[in-house]
């Protein structure tokens, strides 16, 4: 897939398009994106970055980053994508200045939105605006119940399952693999540490089954894992870490972008008797681990 920082970046062609956040890439983005492959136009997904929110001030806690969020967007196979930076100066655009500035020169002629779509400042502009502009807009319907919103709450709840039907896949965390207090080597388990950006979420504190994958190695199988997130509290720990045991792997994973699956919760964090009685309940962990079903299979 290719992918375009502004439209003179683009060869001329008559397209259509798509256009949005598109945080997450649930079931309802895809269910557009998959739209503009269907026109035997040329398909482009218009999308932002910053996130929207970010800019104007509101915040927000990301599904996913930008790199993930491309290459889930790839994965759904359109063209190419046209990633638009965020600024104040765009989001006071009207919706008239932003169709002659983005979608009249790419060459637009059908756009793929959904039902409630709205564009431009303040939200004004919508599929009727883009008719009367002459374009052939094709509605997809919403998906019910599916939303970045819901599944946001979802993670926070730490509802993995629920998510996952969401986003129609598993929901997941990622970031790159850091030092952390090596305790787990000592008991038998050593994890890998990740440090994920302050703007994505990272769900409810928590046990979670699982499974990693280093980003690099697409074509790579995923080793299962046991994943911890919280703050140790058996060692008294007030920062917040995400901790993943591979399952038989053996290798340095230092400074490599590893990303990992959450298939379901097993248990809260909590302190024990004992570190003898930690190794044991780790154990169970690894040994539901290993049973776990991934979410949609």
């Amino acid at each position: 897939m290719i992918v375009a920082r502004a439209a003179e970046e683009l060869q001329p062609a008559e397209r259509s398009v798509a256009i949005g956040t598109f945080d997450g890439v649930h079931l309802g983005h895809r269910a557009v994106i998959e739209a503009t492959r269907e026109s035997g136009l040329r398909s482009t997904v218009v999308t932002f970055d910053p996130h929207p929110r970010e800019v104007l001030g509101y915040g927000v806690q990301l599904l996913s980053t930008l790199e993930r969020k491309l290459e889930l967007i790839a994965s759904i196979g359109p063209d190419e994508t046209l990633l638009l930076e965020f600024t104040l100066e765009l989001s006071l655009l009207p919706p008239e200045e932003f169709v002659r500035a983005t979608l009249e020169p790419i060459g637009t002629k059908i756009v793929i939105a959904g039902e409630d779509f709205r564009f431009g400042h303040a939200r004004s502009g919508d599929v009727e605006l883009l008719r009367g502009m002459g374009f052939e807009v094709q509605p997809v319907p919403i998906v019910p119940g599916v939303s970045s919103s819901r599944i946001r709450e979802h993670l926070l709840e730490g509802d993995v399952v629920e998510a996952a039907r969401l986003l129609g896949r598993p929901a997941e965390v990622e970031g790159v693999v850091v030092g952390g207090d090596q305790r787990g080597g000592t008991l038998g388990f050593p994890t890998a540490n990740l440090s994920v950006p302050p703007n994505v979420l990272v769900p409810q504190y928590g046990i979670y089954a699982g499974a990693a994958l280093e980003m690099t190695q697409a074509a790579a199988e995923p080793h299962r894992a046991a994943v911890s997130i919280g703050v140790n509290p058996h060692y008294g720990g007030s920062e917040r870490r995400i901790e993943a045991f591979l399952l038989d792997f053996e290798g340095d994973l230092y400074g490599r972008r590893l990303r990992v699956e959450l298939w379901r919760q097993l248990r809260e964090e909590r302190v024990f008797e004992d570190e003898q009685a930690l190794v044991e309940q780790i154990g169970r962990d690894v040994a539901e681990t290993r049973s776990a079903e991934r979410p949609g299979q």
